[in-house]
């Protein structure tokens, strides 16, 4: 009688896991404790975007602040050539994951400001739907300049972007809802808010100025209440004879690390590093700032004696033209001793 063997290929081997699933993706995940980055299934399942534009949108959120992510650099980093990179960046603006801001530095230089946002939607939903607190003051809307963003085109739910299509970066607030809070050791000037300022060019330049901020550096995000109550500062600042880009430097240059709250940190350097006016130069009357003196009159119109009988202003009669003068050298008449020569 034969022996029945089992056959060894046929047992369960230990340590073989067992998946429910019978076929598709099985996961192996592992304890990250440092160096890793948080990507939501928005984008990282996006329906509408390519995968070189998911791939390069998820590069981007792991940098570090102020890393360069121009199409240059990224084209250095990926295989990807430049017109690939565009096109992925292009998608990821129309779905608003990124945006490039054009900003000009207190030097004058044009730079260009890549803002990543890792959950847009959350983001515009947070700043739609938190209101002003209700204990600020009625005061009329605040005038800022008009921003560099506007609404993103509506975009079919699958399928990329046409890379020939340039798309619109999504839209940001003019005014970012309050998440900073101002001690009460203010000063009364500040606290007092008047029922109905005065709107002159001054204020309405501070305001957006201020409100501004936070495209140089988002840590001196401001909200409306607080645009509005540290604009009398910066106004202090534009008579005594500033610029616009004085009070950014002054406010922008070295940061601290962590700026717990913006709007007390700018008072207080609004108030600590304001210059004094500058005084009135000697013998400034009250017609302005600098002693009128009357101009001396011009000289009259006479003829060119060198043959051409041109017109032109000469300080005395029979006085030769520059061309008769530089045909003819050392026969031109020369100027009297008390009238200055001819330049």
């Amino acid at each position: 009688m034969a022996v029945t063997q089992l056959i060894d290929a046929l047992l369960p081997k230990q340590r073989v896991r067992r998946n429910a699933t019978h076929s598709g993706v099985t996961h192996v995940r592992e304890y990250q404790p440092d160096r890793y980055t948080i990507v939501g299934n928005h984008l990282a399942q996006h329906r509408g975007l390519s995968a070189t534009a998911i791939g390069i949108a998820v590069h981007i959120l792991s940098l570090p602040e102020g890393a360069r992510v121009d199409i240059r650099s990224l084209a250095e980093r990926f295989p990807e050539g430049r017109a690939r990179i565009a096109c992925a960046l292009r998608e990821l603006e129309a779905r608003g994951y990124v945006e490039r801001v054009r900003e000009r530095l207190p030097s004058g230089q044009m730079i260009t400001r890549t803002y990543a946002f890792h959950a847009p939607a959350l983001t515009r939903a947070r700043r739609e739907g938190e209101p002003e607190t209700a204990a600020a003051p009625a005061t009329p809307p605040m005038k800022a300049a008009p921003p560099p963003n506007r609404a993103a085109p509506d975009l079919p739910a699958s399928g990329g972007l046409p890379c020939d299509t340039v798309p619109e970066p999504l839209m940001a607030p003019d005014v970012v809802p309050d998440t900073a809070h101002v001690g009460a050791s203010a000063t009364e000037a500040e606290n007092a808010e008047p029922s109905k300022p005065s709107r002159d060019e001054h204020h309405d330049k501070a305001e957006a100025l201020l409100a501004g901020l936070r495209r140089t550096d988002t840590r001196l995000t401001l909200s409306g209440r607080e645009v509005r109550r540290l604009a009398p500062l910066v106004v202090a600042w534009f008579e005594n004879g500033l610029g616009g880009a004085s009070v950014v430097y002054a406010l922008t240059e070295d940061l601290p690390l962590h700026v717990r709250h913006p709007a007390g940190f700018l008072r207080n350097r609004l108030l600590d590093l304001l210059p004094p006016a500058l005084p009135s130069p000697p013998g400034a009357g009250e017609g302005g700032p600098f002693p009128s003196r009357p101009l001396p009159p011009p000289p009259a119109m006479v003829t060119c004696e060198g043959g051409c009988d041109r017109g032109f202003r000469a300080p005395f009669q029979g006085a030769w033209c520059r061309d008769c003068r530089a045909a003819r050298p050392g026969e031109a008449p020369v100027a009297p001793v008390d009238v200055p020569a001819l330049v």
